[in-house]
């Protein structure tokens, strides 16, 4: 018994009954490959062999850096041996590498042998003290693993090293603006948790020391956290060094930085999801996700025991129920299927996490978490997903736990005047639009019955009257629109809407199993993307015995085949004689739904695991396709759209998705992988017609949305033939292009650029655009870059979406104004170019107008003068009091006189170091002349070096212009001096518009009417 407990592998720590981990059995055989080269033989030799064996091919270059990273973690005497080694032979930067110490850190940390576990921090800190390429994202996944709320000496003893490793490539970790702001949110959280003992009093002081070190020296890279910067701070601010920082953020803002204008700029700034999900360890965040979209609503007891044995079982795990709520409300936000359906919903897991708190403290941070996003709350740039389940929670617990809604409502109600005094009307504001936001969204329609509810006791009441008003009054009969409410569950949940009312945060029983687990854990963030455990999944018999009962004997006795089957040729068969039955006239169609419900359960597996095959080729394709399910899809390809047999088909699909959505991709998959479905693709939108949704559009959506939750890859590898086949559905569609670059790599980014350069895809067209980059300004910094990149990758004219230039703002939208300034320096500028670069508001922290007129004016200075010169004529004509009245081709583009000049100054200043002669040229000169000689003295005043080029010009062109022409001009004729030579009919009319245009506002007025009246003539 004792050597069947013992672990069988080198990594992990498993006993005799567990199945072996196929990472496990991997690392060892590439160990087994390289012990001979090495043991035995000096350095040198050892060196050579490996170097001889890498040199053969890609996978001996694997084999050798996993058998060397492999000996690093299970033989510590060899690992600095075995790492020198590594960095001479590894050929790809150590990139192989870092994604198994990734893969490791997130799939089999708990699991690992202590001697691993070292090894494992011991070479993270090889791979940072070395700077390799990718070592940030590496250091981010292993804080990841230090817990929150647990203070045990393994947890203690992480959170020590990687401080440790942090602390002495300060320098290196000062690199990377992510870094650091990852490295503030995790240890400003773990400090509050670090006290007591004298070793966590140091480790707390370290903490302390650290922090304070990077939000002093990089305090800009710090706000990118958001507003919850201020939370963690405010959980921090009695110790010492915290209590100066605060005084300086309050009263000096400027001596942190002089970008920062004062706290108000981060409480305005939401919390971006990777800050939030970074305080969660894999396997915590594994169990939540499956909580929020696998568990049905009355079944959550046992998984909730089993989640609070785990892990808030002890004292200090009062803390992590603030990270878990902030984790709900900003990261969990579940697809309108996930919403309709009898699915856990938020608000019941953070209620029961409010009726776990057993302190004062806890319960106020608690709640505080869950409001946090109420107090600043801007429906322009914040979620409703985040404040709803805040208002549900209140909603829900009414009824059963009317404790609950009173304490929220009250501490909503207090913490109005007492978050911070001096910005008391900004968080009225922000609760004001949030519940404003509430009932616009019909979360809940009327407030009146929650607020003004008799089971509140009447001091709350009348506090709440006095808060919100405008909420208390109820016109007409309250109307309770249910958003997030689990539905009635019919055949499978017997569990009534009452008894769900009643014990909404404890219910009755269900098991947590591992195996139930496994089979669902595919809810994949879509930031950061922390992948779910992996464990060995044990396959049981399905339970299909309702069922069974309801079909005739011929079918019952296929569908017991299928289930009894293993091998997967005789179960196709199998399937492919269930088709034939349905096909024929005498089948009875009321079967279908029952039929139905026993495949989805009987090809379960199926829909676990990755659909796309690890090696792309014709032969794996095939293969991948030749599943049983398969079968229906391939007799579908097989017959005519107006086919009696077709609609038949489409009505057992139908059925078959409405109990398993992941159906929709899989057909997408198998009519794109697929040499039989070649050209079928259309078949997809029949299928979509005859779903219960019946709209090609929302079935595509719903479809790319639970592929980009389960398989990133394949949905990668779908991207090209969905643009190509639906081109209607897609073109137009930002929320398609969102799902794609808000889960994609820099790698898979660059294969859709390539296919964007082959002519295998189109994801942008002319008409929609600029709408597609407009919305895309409100997405994450990479989802920006990875659309601009995209977008640049097609050879659309950069003219059509020049106007989102009136879009753009120098704070908020960096990405969209960096991309565009790099493609707009490769551009002849064009009249609508630079019109709409100089419509750009003057600020002196917006370089944008300064930046592309340098570049254009060192490449192309004569055009940009001509643009330059008829944009201050044109504008120079106009009464000034017209002139914010004008708009171009855009109506947002407004361009003023005084624009211009102020851009010019700019640029005049700009190119003084440079000598270059961009000002000395005819056309400027020319045009400040025009405009020197109409505008007002405080025009003259303030662009007085400007117009002093100007004067310039006139006096060294006499000389020039008395030898020109036989009769000399007088010094009052200024506007000939200007006339190029031999430019007949242009000149005089250029001249005749500066003298009109000089002269005083009558003759101005007779010359205007005397146009209107040209027509006459």
């Amino acid at each position: 018994m004792e050597a069947a407990l013992k672990a069988k592998g080198r990594l992990l720590a498993s006993s005799a009954l567990d199945a072996k981990d196929e990472l496990e059995e991997k690392l060892e055989r590439c160990f087994s490959v390289i012990s001979p080269m090495v043991n035995g033989v000096s350095e040198r030799e050892a060196n050579d062999a490996l170097n001889a064996h890498v040199c053969k091919g890609a996978q001996q270059h694997e084999e050798v850096c996993l058998g060397l990273l492999t000996m690093i973690l299970t033989e510590p005497s060899q690992a600095q041996r075995c790492y020198r080694d590594l960095m001479l032979v590894s050929r790809d930067g150590m990139n192989l590498i870092l994604i198994k110490i990734n893969q490791l850190l997130m799939e089999k940390y708990l699991k690992l042998q202590d001697t691993v576990r070292i090894q494992l921090v011991w070479t993270v800190r090889e791979v940072v003290k070395n700077a390799v390429l990718g070592a940030d994202g590496v250091c981010m996944t292993l804080m990841k693993q230090i817990a929150g709320g647990d203070v045990t000496p393994k947890n203690i003893w992480l959170a020590e090293n990687v401080l440790e490793i942090l602390v002495e490539q300060r320098e290196w970790v000062l690199k990377s603006n992510m870094l650091i702001a990852m490295i503030v949110y995790t240890y400003l959280r773990l400090i509050v948790d670090h006290h007591g003992t004298p070793q966590l009093q140091a480790l707390r002081q370290n903490e302390v020391d650290f922090c304070m070190t990077l939000l002093r020296e990089k305090f800009m890279d710090c706000t990118m956290i958001g507003r919850d910067l201020v939370r963690l701070l405010q959980n921090v601010a009695r110790i010492p060094e915290f209590e100066k920082l605060w005084r300086d953020i309050l009263h000096n803002p400027q001596a942190l930085s002089p970008q920062f204008t004062g706290i108000l700029q981060l409480l305005q700034t939401r919390t971006s999801r990777k800050f939030l999900a970074c305080r969660l360890t894999p396997d915590m965040e594994t169990k939540l996700l499956f909580m929020t979209s696998r568990v049905r609503f009355g079944q959550q007891k046992r998984y909730q025991d089993w989640f609070q044995r785990q892990y808030l079982s002890t004292p200090d795990s009062q803390s992590l129920r603030c990270d878990l709520i902030r984790y709900i409300c900003g990261v969990v936000h579940p697809s309108n299927e996930v919403l309709s359906s009898d699915i856990l919903p938020r608000w019941a897991i953070i209620g029961w996490l409010l009726t776990t708190c057993t302190s004062n403290v806890a319960a106020s941070n608690a709640k505080l978490a869950l409001f946090y996003d109420w107090l600043f709350f801007n429906p322009e740039k914040d979620s409703i997903m985040n404040i709803e389940p805040a208002i549900l929670v209140m909603h829900h617990s009414m009824k059963p736990h009317p404790a609950i809604t009173a304490t929220l409502l009250d501490f909503i109600c207090r913490i109005i005047p007492h978050f911070y005094p001096p910005l008391e009307s900004h968080v009225r504001q922000g609760v004001f639009n949030s519940l404003n936001h509430i009932v616009e969204k019909r979360v809940l329609a009327p407030l009146a019955p929650l607020f003004d509810n008799p089971k509140l006791d009447k001091e709350l009441r009348a506090m709440i009257r006095e808060k919100f008003p405008e909420f208390c009054s109820s016109p007409s009969p309250p109307v309770e629109v249910k958003i997030e409410e689990s539905v009635a569950v019919d055949m499978d949940n017997h569990v009534t809407d009452k008894e769900q009312e009643e014990n909404c945060y404890d219910n009755t029983d269900a098991a947590f199993s591992d195996d139930e687990e496994e089979m669902n854990n595919k809810g994949k963030k879509r930031e950061f993307r922390f992948h779910p455990i992996k464990e060995a999944i044990v396959e049981e018999p399905v339970d299909i015995t309702p069922y069974l009962d309801q079909l005739d004997d011929a079918l019952k006795e296929k569908v017991l085949l299928i289930q009894k089957g293993r091998d997967t040729e005789t179960r196709c068969e199998i399937m492919q004689e269930i088709v034939d039955m349905i096909l024929e006239d005498d089948f009875d169609t009321e079967l279908m739904v029952t039929l139905a419900s026993c495949l989805v359960e009987l090809f379960k597996g199926h829909f676990r695991g990755e659909v796309l095959p690890e090696e792309i080729t014709e032969e794996s394709l095939e293969e991948s396709v030749g599943k049983p399910l398969y079968v229906t899809f391939r007799n579908l390809c097989q017959m005519q759209e107006d086919n009696s047999s077709f609609s038949l088909l489409l009505e057992l699909l139908s059925e078959l998705y409405q109990k398993q959505p992941k159906i929709g991709y899989h057909l997408l998959y198998y009519l794109r992988a697929s040499k039989a479905a070649s050209g079928k693709m259309r078949l997809y939108e029949s299928f979509a017609q005859a779903t219960q949704l019946g709209d090609l559009h929302t079935c595509l959506m719903m479809d790319m949305k639970a592929c980009q939750e389960d398989d990133i890859r394949l949905l990668c590898y779908l991207t090209p033939t969905i643009y190509t086949s639906f081109p209607d559905e897609t073109l137009r569609s930002s929320e398609l292009l969102n799902m794609i670059v808000a889960v994609i790599d820099s790698a898979q980014l660059q294969e859709l650029v390539c296919h964007v350069m082959m002519g295998n895809l189109v994801m942008f067209r002319k008409d929609s655009v600029l709408n597609i980059l407009i919305q895309s300004l409100d997405w994450e910094t990479f989802e920006q870059y990875c659309t601009w990149q995209l977008f640049l990758a097609h050879n659309i004219p950069l003219e059509l979406v020049i106007p989102i230039l009136q879009h753009v703002k120098y704070k908020e939208h960096p990405e969209a104004l960096s991309c565009l300034l790099l493609q707009l320096r490769r551009e002849k500028p064009t009249e609508e170019m630079v019109k709409m670069v100089m419509s750009r508001p003057c600020h002196p922290d917006d370089h944008f107008t300064t930046s592309i007129l340098r570049q254009w004016s060192m490449k192309h200075d004569d055009t940009l003068a001509e643009q330059i010169k008829a944009l201050l004529i044109k504008n120079n004509s106009l009464p000034r009091k017209r002139q914010s009245l004008r708009s171009s081709s855009s109506k947002l583009a407004q361009l003023t006189l005084e624009q211009i000049l102020e851009h010019l100054a700019n640029l005049r200043l700009c190119l003084l170091p440079t000598k270059q002669n961009f000002f000395t040229q005819t056309p400027i000169l020319q045009a400040l002349q025009h405009v020197q000689a109409s505008c007002d003295e405080a025009h003259k005043m303030k662009f007085s070096d400007l117009f002093a080029l100007a004067d310039d010009y006139e006096d060294s062109s006499k000389p020039s212009r008395s030898r020109r022409k036989t009769a000399a001009s007088s010094p009052r004729s200024r506007k000939n001096a200007s006339q190029p030579v031999g430019n007949d009919e242009d000149s005089s009319s250029s001249s005749g518009t500066e003298e009109e245009d000089a002269k005083p506002k009558p003759k101005r007025k007779r010359r205007g009417s005397s146009a209107v009246g040209s027509d006459s003539d």
